[in-house]
C-alpha cells in the first residue's frame, strides 16, 4: 500500500472520528434532517456526510484526494449483495473530486467542515456556494486560539521542518476573524459562530502518529526532510500528552462560522 492510500485509510480508521462533536454541533444548529440537500466540501471519507444522510438529509461531497473519496464511496454506495439492490440508503448519495463537476443542484447547506480541507479562497467556496439556494447556510471550520488547542504545539513541529516552503499548516484560520473574512471575500454573509471541544484521543502512540500524520498537516515537512524524522520528533512532542496508561490526549477547540448565500436584490418599483 502506498504512502498516499495508507494515510487515507489512517484518515477514515483514526483521525475523521476526532471531528465528530463538531459535525453534530453544526448539525444540531442548521437542524439537518430530511429537508436537506448538503454539500460537503473536503469531505474526506465521508463520516460527515454518513452522519447528515443517517439524519434524513439528500448529501453530495466533494474531496480532492482521491484515495479518501474512494474510501467514502465503500462507505456510502455499497455494492449489492448476493445479487440483489442495496439498501444502505435511499436517499441521493454523489461524490465528486471537484465542486465544479457537481453541476447545477439547488443544495440548502454548504459545509466545509475539515479544517485543512476548505476551497481555495475565494474562488472555490464562491463556486460552491454558487450552488446552493439563495440565504442558504455555508458553514466553515477551523482552529480555535492556539492557547486553547493542544495539538497546535504539535503542529509548529511541521511548520518548522517545512520551512521555509510555507508557514504553520494553520496558521491561516487561527486569528479570531479568519473565517469571516474568507466568507466575505467568497461573497457571502456571515451570520452567526460557535466553538466546540474536539479532543484527539488515540489508544497508544503508534495510533497518534498515524492519525496525525494522515491529515496531510505535516506532508511539506516529510518531503523536506523524511518520514522517520518527522516521527522521531512528533513522537517527542506527544510525550507530553501521553498518560500512565499509554493513551494519547489533546484538548483542542475549533471554531465554525456560518454564512449566508446572499438573496437576489430586488428590483425598485419605477
Amino acid at each position: 500500500m502506498d504512502r498516499a492510500r495508507a494515510r487515507a485509510r489512517d484518515w477514515a480508521e483514526i483521525q475523521e472520528r476526532m471531528l465528530v462533536p463538531l459535525y453534530e454541533a453544526v448539525y444540531d444548529r442548521l437542524e439537518v434532517g430530511p429537508a436537506t440537500r448538503l454539500l460537503g466540501l473536503g469531505c474526506g471519507c465521508g463520516l460527515a456526510l454518513l452522519m447528515a444522510a443517517g439524519r434524513g438529509a439528500a448529501v453530495c461531497g466533494c474531496d480532492p484526494d482521491a484515495h479518501r473519496l474512494a474510501l467514502a464511496r465503500e462507505r456510502l454506495l455499497p455494492e449489492p449483495r448476493w445479487g440483489g439492490p442495496s439498501h444502505h440508503r435511499a436517499r441521493p448519495l454523489l461524490l465528486h473530486a471537484n465542486p465544479e463537476d457537481v453541476g447545477s443542484a439547488p443544495f440548502t447547506v454548504v459545509t466545509a467542515l475539515d479544517p485543512g480541507g476548505i476551497p481555495a479562497p475565494p474562488a472555490g467556496l464562491a463556486t460552491a456556494a454558487s450552488l446552493a439556494e439563495p440565504g442558504s447556510p455555508v458553514v466553515l471550520a477551523g482552529w480555535g486560539p492556539s492557547e486553547r488547542c493542544a495539538t497546535s504545539r504539535v503542529l509548529r513541529i511541521a511548520a518548522r521542518l517545512a520551512e521555509p516552503r510555507r508557514p504553520a499548516p494553520h496558521a491561516g484560520l487561527s486569528r479570531r476573524d479568519d473565517l469571516e473574512e474568507l466568507a466575505v471575500a467568497a461573497g457571502l454573509r456571515p451570520d452567526g459562530s460557535g466553538r466546540v471541544a474536539c479532543p484527539f484521543g488515540y489508544p497508544d502512540m503508534d495510533s497518534a502518529l498515524r492519525g496525525l500524520l494522515s491529515t496531510g498537516l505535516f506532508d511539506d515537512a516529510v518531503d523536506a526532510t523524511d518520514q522517520r524524522q518527522v516521527e522521531k520528533e512528533l513522537t517527542e512532542a506527544l510525550h507530553a500528552y501521553r498518560r500512565p496508561d499509554g493513551t494519547v490526549r489533546m484538548e483542542n477547540v475549533f471554531r465554525y462560522v456560518i454564512a449566508r448565500v446572499p438573496r437576489p436584490a430586488s428590483n425598485p418599483r419605477p
